[in-house]
C-alpha cells in the first residue's frame, strides 16, 4: 500500500512507476487535496493498469475529527515550502485561499495571471530572502494555477509575480493579502499550560474569557473537554511533550508539562493530541468525511476508518455505506488509540459482520498512546487477534521512512521492514525515494517468506548451512 503524494494528480509517470515496482493498493488520504486531484490520481492509475496489465486497489483514508492543537498567537503571513535535491516542489497559485485544502503550498493571486498562465509558461519573483525565484507551470483549472519550484523558498504578501512565456514578460501581477501565521509555544519541562476550547480553528484574543497569565493553545475539538478528567495524561506532538491534566472547566484544561523532549521545544499548530487515559465518546464519523464517502462510494474498493474505538463508530459507517448503495466497499480499521486496542475483539465482531474486513497497526499515535516501550508487544497481541479471527493486517508508519525521505535506511528500519512480512500488507508513507523504498521492501519481504509464513518458522535451510568447498 502507498500513500499518494499531491504530485500523482499530475503526474501520471509516477503512478505508473509505482504500479510497476509492485504497489497493490493505492491509498488516497482524504485529510489532503481535493476529489478532483483524487479523480485525477485514479485515472493515472487505471491507464497505468492498462498499460502494465496489472490491477491494483484504491483505497481512501477518512480523515476523522482533527485532534490537534491550535496555535493563537499570530505573526505576519508567510508561505514557505521546501524543496530536497532534485525533487520539485508542487505549489497553487490560486485566486481564493478556500480551496487549500492539500498539503500543496498555496499563494492566493487575484489578478490577470491565473487566467492568462499556460502549462510551460514561468512564474518569476523574489522571495522574502532577496533570493531570485522561477516556477514552472504544469496546469491551469480554472481557480488555480498548479506550478512546481525546484527551489526551497518563502513568499510575503504584496510580491510581485511576473509571468514569462518563452522568456519574455507578460504581465506583472502580485501576491494578495495572507492570513497572519500562528506561532509557536517554548515550552520547558515543569511548565504549565492551558489548553482551550476553539471549534472555528481560531480563538478570541483572550481565550474563554481568561486572564493570560500561562501559556495558551487551542484545541479545535471542544467535545473531549466534558471527557477528560484530572489525573488524566496528554501527550502532544507524538509524545514530544508529556503531561498531566491538572485543572478541567467546560472549555478549559490546565496541563503540567512532566517531560518535553530535550527539556525544552517549540510547541506549534496542527500537533497531535493524544489523551490514552480518556474514555473520549468523540464520533469517528465527522460531517466532511460523510461528504467524502459520497466520492469513495464510487470510486473506491476500501474505505479506512479513522480515529475507530466503539463498535458504534463501525455501525454508523456500515450505515452510511448501506445509503450510498456501496455495501460491497472493504473496511479498513486504523487501531491508533489505546481504547481502541482494548475494544479490538469487540470492533472485530462488528466488522466482520460486514466482509471484506482489514485492520490497519498505526503505530505512530499507537505507540504514544501505550508507550514506546509496549507498541512491541501491543501489535504482537494485535497479529495474533487478526489472524484468530482471519483478518488480513496492514503494517504501517514510518515503515523505511528515512529511505523514503532521505535515500538511506536505518539499521533499525531494515529489522523493522523485515518483521513487517508478518502482515498481509505493509503501508509505505510517501517521499522523494518512494520508488527506491518499495524496491528495497519488495527484496526483503521476498527474502523473508522463505523464512516465515506469517508468525510461523518455515525452518528452510541456511546458506551457512551448506558445505565448504574442499580447498
Amino acid at each position: 500500500m502507498v500513500t499518494m503524494p499531491s504530485l500523482a494528480s499530475q503526474s501520471p509517470q509516477l503512478v505508473e512507476e509505482l504500479l510497476a515496482q509492485g504497489m497493490a493498493v493505492m491509498r488516497i488520504n482524504c485529510a489532503h487535496d481535493r476529489p478532483a486531484d483524487w479523480q485525477r490520481m485514479i485515472d493515472h492509475l487505471r491507464q497505468a493498469e492498462g498499460k502494465l496489465g496489472k490491477r491494483c486497489r484504491v483505497s481512501f483514508d477518512l480523515a476523522g475529527p482533527k485532534l490537534r492543537t491550535v496555535a493563537l498567537d499570530q505573526q505576519p503571513g508567510l508561505v514557505k515550502w521546501r524543496t530536497r535535491r532534485d525533487t520539485p516542489t508542487t505549489l497553487w497559485l490560486v485566486e481564493d485561499l478556500a480551496v487549500a485544502t492539500g498539503e500543496a503550498p498555496c499563494l492566493p493571486v487575484g489578478g490577470a495571471l491565473l487566467h492568462r498562465a499556460q502549462p510551460g509558461d514561468q512564474v518569476s519573483f523574489i522571495d522574502h530572502r532577496s533570493d531570485r525565484q522561477t516556477l514552472e507551470v504544469v496546469a491551469v483549472e480554472g481557480d488555480r494555477c498548479i506550478c512546481q519550484a525546484t527551489a526551497s523558498g518563502r513568499v510575503e504578501a504584496h510580491t510581485p509575480l511576473t509571468l514569462l512565456r518563452q522568456g519574455q514578460p507578460l504581465l506583472v501581477d502580485q501576491v494578495d493579502a495572507l492570513p497572519p501565521k500562528a506561532r509557536g509555544l517554548w515550552l520547558e519541562t515543569g511548565d504549565q499550560l492551558r489548553l482551550v476550547s476553539c471549534p472555528e480553528g481560531h480563538a478570541p484574543a483572550n481565550p474563554a474569557g481568561l486572564e493570560p497569565d500561562l501559556p495558551t493553545m487551542g484545541c479545535q475539538v471542544e467535545e473531549i473537554f466534558a471527557d477528560v478528567r484530572p489525573g488524566d495524561r496528554i501527550f502532544l506532538d507524538d509524545g514530544i511533550f508529556t503531561g498531566m491534566v491538572r485543572q478541567v472547566s467546560p472549555h478549559s484544561l490546565v496541563l503540567e508539562l512532566l517531560g518535553v523532549q530535550g527539556g525544552r521545544a517549540k510547541l506549534k499548530g496542527e500537533k497531535g493530541i493524544n489523551l490514552p487515559d480518556t474514555p473520549l465518546t468523540l464520533p469517528a464519523l465527522t460531517a466532511k468525511d460523510r461528504e467524502d464517502l459520497e466520492f469513495i462510494a464510487r470510486h473506491g474498493d476500501l474505505v479506512a476508518l479513522s480515529f475507530v474505538q466503539h463498535r458504534r463508530d463501525i455501525e454508523a459507517l456500515i450505515d452510511e455505506l448501506g445509503r450510498l448503495g456501496a455495501d460491497n466497499l472493504g473496511i479498513i480499521l486504523k487501531i491508533e488509540t489505546q481504547q481502541a486496542f482494548h475494544h479490538l475483539p469487540d470492533l472485530l465482531l462488528t466488522a466482520m459482520q460486514h466482509p471484506p474486513t482489514a485492520v490497519m497497526v498505526a503505530r505512530g499515535d499507537l505507540g504514544v498512546e501505550v508507550g514506546f516501550e509496549r507498541l512491541s508487544e501491543v501489535q504482537e497481541e494485535i497479529l495474533w487477534l487478526c489472524e484468530a479471527a482471519h483478518v488480513p493486517v496492514i503494517w504501517a508508519t514510518q515503515v523505511l521512512e528515512t529511505l523514503a525521505q532521505g535515500g538511506l535506511p536505518s539499521r533499525a528500519e531494515v529489522t523493522d521492514a523485515a518483521l513487517a512480512s508478518r502482515a498481509e500488507c505493509v503501508m509505505l508513507n510517501k517521499g522523494p525515494y518512494i520508488q527506491s523504498a518499495m524496491a528495497f521492501l519488495r527484496d526483503v519481504a521476498q527474502r523473508m517468506q522463505a523464512h516465515h509464513r506469517k508468525k510461523t518458522a518455515m525452518l528452510r535451510q541456511l546458506s551457512i548451512s551448506r558445505p565448504l568447498p574442499r580447498p
